[in-house]
């Protein structure tokens, strides 16, 4: 099973079509970190991440990892955390994308393993399905409705595949 990013816009997956928004600047075949484009290519997927405090755990295929306080994703290309999940501490001196906040933009969230097994510095980090209310762009990531996200879910598994063109 194959999820298609078939424009700016529009996910496809089985029968369904969902409206969707990507990155500001649209597609990118050479993805470079804050040029805020979604990578072009063909992707597994990871763990769906979920904020027990605001969504119940999700039944999915995929293993739920419920979202703490001090969760993090390195979005600093000098640090060898680079594209990893990270325990925020005090005195952290690289950059990360806090997964527990205020907004509901993580609330609900699926990671896209991009640059991510084998992690080039540079070539962009932290690129999930996460939740949108307005389709406004994002910086490099697929975002749809909450509704959405949860019939997307019901359709995925381990073995599906993201394909952005």
């Amino acid at each position: 099973m194959t999820i298609i990013i078939k424009n700016k816009e529009t996910l496809l997956i089985d029968d369904f079509k969902f409206k969707c928004s990507v990155g500001k600047n649209g597609f990118s075949k050479d993805k470079k970190e804050g040029d805020n484009k979604t990578p072009i290519g063909i992707f597994k997927l990871g763990n769906i991440y979920y904020r027990e405090d605001r969504i119940k755990k999700p039944i999915s295929k995929l293993k739920s990892i419920k979202i703490k306080r001090n969760m993090g994703w390195c979005d600093d290309p000098r640090s060898k955390y680079y594209n990893k999940l990270i325990k925020i501490k005090k005195n952290l001196k690289i950059g990360y994308e806090k997964l527990f906040r205020k907004d509901n933009k993580y609330d609900l969230f699926i990671v896209i393993k991009y640059n991510y097994n084998k992690t080039y510095r540079n070539k962009g980090s932290a690129i999930f399905i996460h939740l949108t209310k307005n389709y406004s762009p994002t910086q490099g990531c697929i975002a749809i409705k909450k509704k959405d996200f949860f019939i997307l879910n019901k359709l995925i598994h381990k073995n599906t595949k993201i394909k952005i063109s």
